[in-house]
């Protein structure tokens, strides 16, 4: 009886507190009980469609499947890939290491998924930018000249655009020459269109094996964007910039259009004649009429005497 006694103060003192707690305290009550499980689905639904933000509009990271761009990125290296700026109009330019889609046959017959639970988890992973598809058909290569540049190489030379020669010492494979067995040139890259190569010259099916297929340029719409930094390993982070050596390279107008710069160049002349001309005419008439204006006078003068 004493003890039944003790249990009704207790519970009745448990509800007088909870009458006593604030609107403010019981919300808090309240959130401290709901389950984490609850809470899970909605941050994994969070965290899928931030991914998906972040793969379409900012960066996606590549896994290098070969030895093409070597020494420069090896097989297995994970490289993130700027995707914001073409949104805004960039286009790739000489010297950049871009992702771009097959252009069409330079892959071959795109791979078959292997099917199974596997294929399944990749591909649901791939879809949200954390893993690369097993049916992307995306290709990773060093850009070497744009659109209305003329790209070529001698056999045993050095690849030249618009007539300046490249120095590739910075990233082409030891042992290698500029373009390997396969001389081209001198080509002109049309508009829109990119010539691309990798660094592995001897190892790479670049532009100069694909001239067959659009004469092997690649559209800049199918560039998937600019490989800025290798992610992984980390032993192997770096960025991949602009070698030096692309800095001495003129622009197309500037390398065919020599009577553009003497047209440019004879303006200014042109111009400074021409003010002379003006200056000595307009000197020739002030003093002609500094010359008529006393005999003027004399005549007016003449005139009022009589």
């Amino acid at each position: 009886m004493p003890d039944g006694s003790a249990d009704a103060s207790a519970g009745a003192g448990a509800a007088a507190d909870e009458t006593a707690e604030s609107p403010r305290q019981r919300r808090r009550r309240a959130a401290k009980q709901r389950s984490f499980w609850k809470e899970l689905p909605i941050l994994i639904g969070i965290a899928i469609v931030l991914a998906l933000l972040i793969k379409t509009f900012l960066v996606q990271a590549f896994s290098i499947p070969s030895n093409s761009m070597q020494n420069t990125l090896q097989q297995g290296d994970r490289v993130l890939v700027d995707k914001l700026t073409p949104w805004f109009g960039a286009e790739p330019e000489r010297g950049e290491v871009v992702v771009f889609h097959d252009p069409g046959g330079w892959l071959g017959e795109s791979p078959s998924s292997g099917g199974g639970i596997g294929s399944a988890v990749q591909e649901a992973l791939s879809f949200i930018g954390l893993m690369p598809s097993a049916e992307d058909q995306d290709l990773i290569k060093r850009v070497i000249a744009v659109g209305g540049d003329e790209v070529a190489c001698e056999e045993n030379g050095q690849v030249t655009v618009n007539g300046e020669a490249l120095d590739e010492s910075d990233y082409l494979y030891p042992g290698n020459t500029p373009c390997g067995d396969r001389p081209f040139g001198p080509i002109t890259i049309p508009d829109g269109e990119l010539w691309v190569m990798g660094d592995h010259r001897q190892d790479s099916l670049d532009s100069r094996f694909h001239q067959n297929l659009s004469g092997g340029t690649v559209p800049v719409d199918d560039v998937v964007g600019r490989a800025i930094v290798i992610a992984w390993p980390v032993t192997r982070w770096s960025t991949l910039s602009v070698p030096d050596g692309y800095d001495s390279v003129a622009g197309a107008a500037a390398a065919v259009s020599p009577a553009a710069l003497g047209v440019a160049g004879a303006l200014p002349l042109v111009l400074w004649r021409r003010r002379r001309l003006l200056d000595r005419a307009v000197a020739a008439a002030d003093a002609a009429v500094a010359t008529a204006a006393p005999a003027t006078d004399r005549d007016e003068g003449t005139g009022a005497k009589g």
